[in-house]
């Protein structure tokens, strides 16, 4: 399996993305920037991290989607190939129409920035095997999921809510949503077969011992095992 990193201007957790992917899952890793119009040969697998992609101007991620790297990402995952978008990346996806709904401000309006716990909710590529309960960092003003009554009813009996916040017990609801989001939601799936994945917690930034802890690279790992 090889990765392909996007970068955007103010894409600001793409390092930790490719020390994630190359250095600690062994993952040949490359870098796409948003001006490019095809992704590097023979991707299998590509993350769009978080960050302020043009600033969040208009919205976050609005100018993203119609940046040229992002029609290739289009004909990738209409193909049935794996991408992730993280914070800003799943806002992106949305904006893009990879994935439905929109990420909203925050509903106490304020910047949050602490680790989180979720809870995998569906069975897929990204999910598969994960214990019930893992904590992940968040870093966002604008994580609160939304979507409308038909898209959530679509989302819950497709089984593509990928993660809800919870507490470190696992309980679901109450204030261990940071946001607000519909549902608790924090990652959801899409694509034909579940390849693209959208969370708002950051994995990369919990993937080794030396930051914290490892819970977030247990995604990657069940991918490349979903996908070997």
């Amino acid at each position: 399996m090889r990765a392909s990193v996007v970068v955007f201007p103010g894409s600001n957790a793409d390092a930790e993305m490719i020390h994630t992917l190359r250095d600690l899952v062994r993952l040949p890793t490359e870098v796409a920037w948003h001006k490019d119009a095809e992704l590097p040969p023979d991707t299998d697998l590509v993350a769009i991290p978080g960050g302020f992609s043009y600033g969040d101007y208009l919205r976050c991620g609005a100018i993203a989607r119609v940046s040229p790297i992002m029609a290739a990402v289009r004909r990738h995952a209409e193909r049935g190939g794996w991408v992730i978008g993280v914070c800003n990346g799943f806002q992106i996806l949305t904006e893009a129409g990879l994935l439905p709904g929109a990420l909203t401000q925050n509903q106490h309006l304020r910047f949050e920035c602490r680790d989180v716990y979720v809870t995998p909710a569906a069975d897929g590529p990204f999910t598969r095997g994960l214990p019930s309960v893992l904590r992940l960092p968040i870093a966002h003003a604008e994580g609160r999921y939304q979507a409308d009554a038909a898209t959530l009813e679509r989302l819950e009996q497709g089984g593509l809510v990928a993660f809800r916040y919870c507490d470190a017990a696992g309980a679901v609801g109450g204030a261990a949503n940071p946001n607000g989001a519909m549902h608790d939601i924090a990652g959801i799936y899409g694509g034909p077969r579940k390849n693209v994945l959208g969370l708002m917690p950051h994995p990369e930034r919990m993937s080794e011992p030396l930051v914290g802890g490892a819970d977030g690279r247990r995604l990657f790992d069940a991918l490349v095992a979903a996908a070997s």
